[in-house]
């Protein structure tokens, strides 16, 4: 049998209550569209309570970012067994999973939404793109990267950041094969790179040395192959 009185929230219970309601929100919707009322309401409090545990919109916004960013770099998070592959495409699942359910929300975190040109906003991105960085380098084994590694790293988080965002307006491309598409795309920002630098192709024959034939990395070998059947030609010879 319940009593009918509501109980009361802590101080900090209160405002994470509102920091979940706002990013709720934010997921459906542009935080440029999600008024303070709106939140106050789906909150079940009244507009001056919000400014309350909050000092304004802003607040609040930057407050919901935070939490999307750290659920967003949670992600890329992954153990560190079996081929590189394969854990590549589970990361990009995980990815895409916050991609599709946060739309909105996370086109908002990555451009900067209604705080464009902020500080405290532009550092949580970088946290972000910074802890993705250093969970492929955990996966590589790599501690100091050399300028090569790293510019292939960097450019290949910078890719997937791309990618979802333009994925998200339409969803033109089926997820599962942008997702496919994204770990190729790290094998080839990789290969591309050994062909300039012994480092780097000591890092890709090792990499490949423990993939096995129908893993992903395997399957982009396979697709390059079905596309160029007289691979095997004569090196600098015009093929038919």
């Amino acid at each position: 049998m319940t009593t009918g009185v509501r109980r009361r929230m802590g101080v900090e219970e209160r405002k994470q209550q509102l920091i979940g309601v706002a990013l709720e929100l934010f997921s459906h919707r542009s935080p440029d569209e999600v008024s303070i009322d709106e939140i106050a309401a789906a909150a079940g409090i009244s507009r001056p309570l919000v400014y309350h545990y909050f000092p304004g919109k802003q607040s609040l916004y930057e407050a919901a970012l935070r939490r999307a960013a750290d659920e967003l770099a949670a992600r890329f998070v992954e153990p560190p067994q079996g081929p590189l592959g394969a854990r590549l495409l589970r990361v990009m699942g995980r990815f895409f999973d916050f991609v599709d359910e946060h739309g909105p929300g996370f086109a908002a975190l990555m451009r900067g939404g209604p705080a464009v040109g902020s500080s405290t906003t532009n550092a949580m991105i970088d946290e972000v793109r910074q802890a993705a960085y250093e969970q492929i380098l955990a996966h590589l084994e790599v501690d100091k990267p050399s300028a090569r590694l790293e510019l292939v790293v960097r450019s290949w988080v910078s890719l997937a950041e791309s990618t979802a965002l333009l994925w998200l307006d339409g969803r033109r491309v089926p997820r599962a094969e942008l997702e496919l598409q994204l770990v190729h795309d790290f094998a080839a920002l990789a290969a591309v790179s050994a062909a300039y630098d012994p480092e780097m192709a000591g890092i890709l024959v090792g990499i490949l040395a423990d993939e096995p034939a129908d893993g992903p990395f395997g399957e982009l070998v396979a697709r390059l192959v079905a596309l160029v059947p007289e691979a095997s030609a004569v090196p600098g010879q015009r093929l038919r």
